[in-house]
């Protein structure tokens, strides 16, 4: 069924990972799909797939960390009806490891790049009399995660702003939800353990699957899944709300 048809929606990192398995549901649920990514390669290609097998889609490259930039490319956009900020950078590091310069590039994406967007995008929803606003948020927002500091920290922001446009934008016909998704399988993911595991690629990749306690990674597919109903109009008595997807890892490790 095509329950987001007719919807326009914007997704932030839609290059690669969750970012493209959600603009891929999206557009098969019949959104007109924006991409947007710094990866010009990758979210280009998205864009071709998409249109490829019949649906709408066009890609923008552009920094979320950069406001003026960001203004200016959702009042070209608008109208929309769908705001997706999925765009984020990892970070390994405690608060002693971590750098000024890492925490002040991973705050310039994975805080200011969400508030850009809410700053851009909300005064385009209340002209139009609503929209909808789904923030990629993380378990690393809810337990303590081994070196995980700027990460988690980023985070936690990300799930207070969700709650704060949800509550301040109650009665104006914009909803505001987070996924909290654990440890997804994404090309991230494998090259991470490259990088830092060389030769031991199988085993690692083993062990951070068992951290779930439901055994193995999610599937960016399956976090797309939950976002696209988050934002469809079946989702509409949703609003201030956290949806871990995590195989149980909030509640069920011991």
């Amino acid at each position: 069924m095509q329950f987001l048809k007719d919807k326009k929606s914007i997704i932030t990192g839609a290059g690669s990972g969750i970012g493209k398995a959600i603009a891929l549901l999206f557009a098969e649920k019949g959104s007109h799909v924006i991409l947007l990514d710094r990866d010009e390669e990758g979210g280009n290609s998205v864009a071709n797939d998409i249109v490829a097998a019949g649906g709408k889609a066009t890609f923008f490259a552009c920094d979320v960390s950069k406001q003026k930039e960001i203004i200016d490319l959702f009042n070209h956009l608008a109208p929309f009806d769908i705001l997706v900020n999925n765009a984020g950078i990892a970070h390994i590091g405690n608060a002693v490891s971590t750098t000024e310069e890492d925490f002040d590039r991973v705050i310039s994406v994975n805080i200011k790049g969400v508030y850009n967007c809410l700053h851009a995008a909300i005064p385009i929803f209340l002209k139009s009399g609503g929209g909808v606003i789904l923030n990629m948020c993380s378990v690393a927002a809810k337990v303590g995660l081994q070196d995980r500091f700027a990460y988690s920290m980023s985070k936690g922001a990300v799930a207070a702003m969700t709650l704060s446009v949800a509550k301040d934008y109650l009665h104006q016909g914009i909803r505001c939800n987070s996924i909290s998704p654990a440890r997804v399988h994404t090309p991230f993911v494998d090259g991470f353990i490259a990088k830092n595991y060389p030769g031991k690629e199988a085993e690692i990749f083993e062990k951070l699957s068992k951290s779930q306690p439901i055994g193995r990674m999610g599937k960016p597919e399956e976090i797309a899944a939950l976002a696209a109903f988050i934002c469809s109009d079946d989702a509409a008595f949703i609003t201030g709300t956290d949806y871990p997807i995590d195989g149980g890892f909030l509640t069920l490790n011991t």
